[in-house]
């Protein structure tokens, strides 16, 4: 049985916290991750039908308690730290707690539990899974099919994680090197919200579960770091961007450019809330990359139409940008606001000055035939985006990339 909406969210909130009380206070985080798992999904099935218990993190806690003291004792070689968790545990750990009395741990081990996921051992696709696994509450099963992957492979991407970070204190990093991991784990959460907003292959362009996910995760790390600018940026940047996600694709799920989309569905309400944000976390000490990227989101969810979009302004965003972060992607998007400024063949010329590092992939061909386009090639325009569509996997950018080519046919 699939839980109500409800129920679901409610699961979700509490599973980084009660894996944080297991792992707290019985060490083996892979064992207990597996508990809480099987916690979850009792509460799934029994829940709908027998009702939300009063204190939904202490039945929780103590299911999987229950679940993970099994798997203990039916693994002979685990005998000895069966003992010691036994000794550990509370003597009133397995009775309920008197009415109107919590026995979960007051410490939320979100971040904590984030940090471990996302330590720097593990490749950037397991910090992911992991992290969806364990602090997301998602099944293996959900997110094999959020990745499009064999349910299998999945499952051993996330056993090999697991067995990477055996043994890893379960604490938050020190001051030498909080920052660097807490950068890790806002990456971690931005490439899931990537992967949702527009997917890297399938049939779809959005995958609403995984782009909510990513929001509902950064919006918990924020609770825990309300004056953190850098996580106080993203959750702005996710929410400005995925405002406009019901506009994005027509009747058919076709891709709908920024530019045309009918900003009558945008949802107003994120884009207050982003909007709000990105004030809030300029003042979060200097601006970095997060805050800059949701303050050109801003710019584009503010103006009325394509043609009010302030792009002197957005360029301006992106200088700082690309001096303070110079990867390709944020080039990228700079040549097309000096574009927009300056005129195509401008932004083509700014293309050459880094198109090597972003050579063969499908997004520079995509931009290099939209300038091209713009600036009258019209052959040179439906060279690059056949070439753009050949590049991506995503089969609605194919689409709308092919369409944009055949447009262009002589």
């Amino acid at each position: 049985m699939r839980p109500t909406t409800g129920t679901e969210d409610l699961l979700r909130l509490h599973a980084p916290q009660v894996l944080g009380a297991l792992v707290r206070r019985y060490g083996h985080f892979g064992a207990a991750e597996d508990a809480v798992q099987e916690a979850l999904l009792a509460a799934a099935r029994q829940w709908p039908d027998q009702g939300v218990p009063d204190n939904p993190r202490g039945w929780l806690i103590k299911v999987a308690s229950r679940r993970l003291m099994d798997q203990l004792r039916a693994d002979d070689a685990r005998r000895r730290r069966e003992e010691d968790a036994a000794r550990l545990t509370p003597r009133d750990a397995f009775t309920a707690p008197p009415p109107g009395e919590s026995r979960a741990p007051a410490d939320d081990d979100t971040l904590t539990l984030l940090f471990l996921c996302c330590r720097p051992e593990l490749t950037p696709a397991a910090q992911v899974a992991l992290t969806l696994r364990a602090v997301g509450g998602l099944t293996t099963a959900e997110i094999a099919r959020a990745h499009l992957v064999p349910e299998a492979t999945m499952a051993q991407r996330i056993s090999r994680a697991k067995a990477k970070i055996k043994g890893a204190p379960f604490r938050q990093p020190g001051p030498a090197d909080r920052d660097a991991r807490l950068a890790v784990v806002l990456q971690v959460l931005y490439l899931i919200f990537n992967e949702g907003y527009t997917a890297t292959s399938g049939d779809a362009l959005h995958r609403a579960d995984l782009a909510r996910e990513a929001i509902r995760l950064t919006r918990s790390v924020r609770r825990l770091l309300p004056r953190e600018g850098s996580v106080t940026g993203l959750l702005a940047l996710m929410l400005l961007t995925e405002a406009r996600s019901a506009a994005r694709t027509g009747p058919h799920g076709e891709l709908i450019p920024l530019d045309e989309q009918d900003r009558a569905l945008w949802d107003r309400r994120a884009i207050a809330e982003g909007t709000a944000l990105v004030e809030e976390a300029l003042t979060q000490g200097p601006p970095g990359a997060y805050q800059l990227q949701a303050a050109v989101a801003a710019l584009h969810d503010e103006a009325a139409d394509a043609d009010a979009t302030d792009w002197p302004q957005i360029l301006a965003l992106y200088d700082v940008l690309v001096r303070l972060a110079p990867e390709p992607m944020a080039e990228l998007g700079r040549a097309v606001a000096y574009a927009m400024v300056h005129g195509p063949q401008a932004g083509l010329k700014e293309l050459e000055s880094f198109e090597d590092e972003l050579r063969g992939h499908y997004r520079l061909e995509a931009v290099r035939a939209h300038l091209l386009e713009r600036a009258g090639d019209t052959d040179g325009a439906r060279a690059a985006y056949r070439s753009a569509a050949r590049g991506t996997l995503s089969r609605p950018e194919a689409h709308y990339l092919q369409t944009r080519a055949a447009r262009l046919a002589p």
